[in-house]
């Protein structure tokens, strides 16, 4: 799911369906993952293979739901809606958790009678997050100069060191960083 979100940012093509999706998803793996950890727990010493699989299921899942929130919500939202956001999505009943509408909502994406074609433009955090050795004050940064993710990945070397933090070194990483993951995501999309 994080994949095909990628893919959509960066084809400015993303709908507040498919945050919803990516959000329905991983709170499913969350839940599942909280589950069998209590039965890896009971199992004790005899759990060992189960913990393996858990493991695996929740190894290389990137960044988790609130810095895909981060990504789309307003910047200048209170810390306490973001909270409200997370809290609601936590607490979706399992028949609630099917309804992408619903899903929506409690993130905060839409109002009730929102519509979940919207267009919504990332701001960059969740790609940001894939540049080793980005420091998340930087990145905020990054993302308060540009304006969204595609103005992010427009900007040149210049552009990118005028931001405080940003020296050429760290530009052209970013720079690659962002066409690396732009060149990927595409590639395993279509194909």
């Amino acid at each position: 799911m994080l994949g095909s979100l990628s893919a959509l940012e960066i084809e400015a093509a993303v709908t507040a369906r498919d945050v919803a999706l990516t959000l329905q998803r991983m709170e499913m793996v969350r839940r599942i993952s909280e589950e069998i950890s209590w039965y890896v727990l009971e199992l004790g010493e005899d759990g060992r293979l189960i913990s393996l699989q858990l493991e695996e299921l929740t190894a290389g899942n990137g960044p988790g739901p609130d810095v895909v929130l981060r990504d789309y919500l307003p910047e200048d939202i209170p810390a306490e809606v973001f909270s409200s956001a997370m809290e609601q999505l936590a607490q979706l009943s399992p028949a609630d958790l099917i309804d992408l509408q619903k899903v929506a909502v409690a993130a905060a994406l839409i109002t009730p009678q929102g519509n979940l074609e919207a267009d919504l433009h990332p701001h960059g955090y969740r790609l940001l997050e894939g540049i080793k050795s980005m420091p998340r004050v930087v990145a905020k940064r990054l993302v308060g100069q540009f304006d969204g993710l595609q103005a992010l990945m427009a900007a040149n070397l210049e552009d990118l060191m005028s931001v405080e933090g940003i020296g050429e070194q760290r530009a052209r990483n970013v720079r690659e960083s962002l066409s690396r993951m732009a060149e990927t995501s595409l590639l395993e999309r279509f194909m």
